[in-house]
Protein backbone atom coordinates (compact mmCIF):
# COMPACT_ATOMS: atom_id res chain seq x y z
CA UNK A 1 0.00 0.00 0.00
CA UNK A 2 2.77 2.38 1.03
CA UNK A 3 4.19 2.09 -2.98
CA UNK A 4 0.93 2.64 -4.11
CA UNK A 5 0.65 5.80 -2.23
CA UNK A 6 4.07 7.32 -2.74
CA UNK A 7 3.35 6.46 -6.83
CA UNK A 8 0.03 7.76 -7.25
CA UNK A 9 1.36 11.30 -5.25
CA UNK A 10 4.56 11.16 -7.13
CA UNK A 11 2.37 11.23 -10.38
CA UNK A 12 0.68 13.73 -8.71
CA UNK A 13 2.97 15.93 -7.79
CA UNK A 14 5.25 15.67 -11.00
CA UNK A 15 2.28 16.90 -13.08
CA UNK A 16 3.53 20.62 -10.85
CA UNK A 17 0.40 20.07 -8.53
CA UNK A 18 1.03 21.95 -5.26
CA UNK A 19 1.18 20.81 -1.97
CA UNK A 20 -1.38 22.66 -0.55
CA UNK A 21 -3.46 20.17 -1.57
CA UNK A 22 -1.75 17.16 -0.36
CA UNK A 23 -1.72 19.12 3.15
CA UNK A 24 -5.28 19.68 2.55
CA UNK A 25 -5.72 15.81 2.50
CA UNK A 26 -3.22 15.47 5.81
CA UNK A 27 -5.37 18.02 7.88
CA UNK A 28 -8.80 16.07 7.37
CA UNK A 29 -6.97 13.05 8.14
CA UNK A 30 -5.55 14.01 11.08
CA UNK A 31 -9.04 15.52 12.26
CA UNK A 32 -10.98 12.86 11.34
CA UNK A 33 -12.21 13.77 8.26
CA UNK A 34 -13.33 11.93 5.21
CA UNK A 35 -11.10 12.97 2.37
CA UNK A 36 -13.53 13.98 -0.29
CA UNK A 37 -13.33 16.59 -2.96
CA UNK A 38 -16.02 18.77 -1.06
CA UNK A 39 -14.02 18.88 1.89
CA UNK A 40 -10.36 19.59 0.19
CA UNK A 41 -12.45 22.35 -1.31
CA UNK A 42 -13.29 23.77 1.40
CA UNK A 43 -10.31 23.45 3.25
CA UNK A 44 -8.49 25.08 0.70
CA UNK A 45 -10.57 27.98 0.66
CA UNK A 46 -10.46 28.41 4.18
CA UNK A 47 -6.50 29.23 3.72
CA UNK A 48 -7.48 31.54 0.87
CA UNK A 49 -6.29 29.27 -2.33
CA UNK A 50 -7.57 29.46 -5.45
CA UNK A 51 -8.77 26.32 -5.99
CA UNK A 52 -8.49 24.00 -9.19
CA UNK A 53 -11.24 21.14 -9.18
CA UNK A 54 -9.01 18.96 -11.74
CA UNK A 55 -6.42 19.04 -8.94
CA UNK A 56 -8.93 18.17 -6.06
CA UNK A 57 -10.89 15.51 -7.92
CA UNK A 58 -6.65 13.64 -8.55
CA UNK A 59 -5.47 14.04 -5.20
CA UNK A 60 -8.63 12.39 -4.10
CA UNK A 61 -8.50 9.82 -6.48
CA UNK A 62 -4.76 9.08 -5.96
CA UNK A 63 -5.78 8.59 -2.39
CA UNK A 64 -8.84 6.67 -2.80
CA UNK A 65 -8.44 3.44 -0.31
CA UNK A 66 -5.35 4.37 1.44
CA UNK A 67 -4.61 4.07 4.77
CA UNK A 68 -2.51 7.58 5.05
CA UNK A 69 -2.59 6.53 9.64
CA UNK A 70 -0.86 3.63 8.55
CA UNK A 71 1.64 5.10 5.70
CA UNK A 72 2.59 7.76 8.47
CA UNK A 73 3.56 5.30 11.14
CA UNK A 74 5.42 3.18 8.49
CA UNK A 75 7.75 6.53 7.20
CA UNK A 76 11.22 7.22 8.63
CA UNK A 77 10.83 8.75 11.75
CA UNK A 78 11.59 12.35 12.28
CA UNK A 79 14.77 13.42 15.01
CA UNK A 80 12.29 15.22 17.35
CA UNK A 81 14.87 17.97 19.10
CA UNK A 82 15.71 16.58 22.55
CA UNK A 83 16.53 18.73 25.59
CA UNK A 84 19.74 20.27 26.04
CA UNK A 85 21.58 18.33 28.80
CA UNK A 86 22.33 20.95 31.39
CA UNK A 87 25.41 22.42 31.29
CA UNK A 88 28.16 21.59 34.45
CA UNK A 89 28.04 24.18 37.07
CA UNK A 90 31.64 25.87 36.92
CA UNK A 91 33.47 25.45 39.95
CA UNK A 92 35.12 28.40 41.42
CA UNK A 93 39.34 27.44 41.61
CA UNK A 94 40.43 27.29 45.98
CA UNK A 95 42.21 29.79 46.64
CA UNK A 96 45.11 28.39 47.88
CA UNK A 97 47.65 30.21 50.32
CA UNK A 98 51.44 30.30 50.12
CA UNK A 99 52.01 28.08 52.70
CA UNK A 100 49.58 25.10 51.40
CA UNK A 101 51.37 25.47 47.82
CA UNK A 102 54.51 25.17 49.16
CA UNK A 103 53.40 22.20 51.36
CA UNK A 104 52.08 20.73 48.61
CA UNK A 105 54.90 20.71 46.48
CA UNK A 106 57.59 20.27 48.79
CA UNK A 107 55.23 16.92 49.60
CA UNK A 108 55.96 16.32 45.65
CA UNK A 109 59.98 16.16 46.17
CA UNK A 110 60.10 15.12 49.57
Amino acid sequence: MNWLLRRDLKKFLDRGEKMEYVYAALLLNKAGQPITEENVTKVLQAAGVQVNEARVKALVAALQGVNINEIISQAAPVATPTQAAPTPKKEEPKKVSETEAAAGLSSLFG
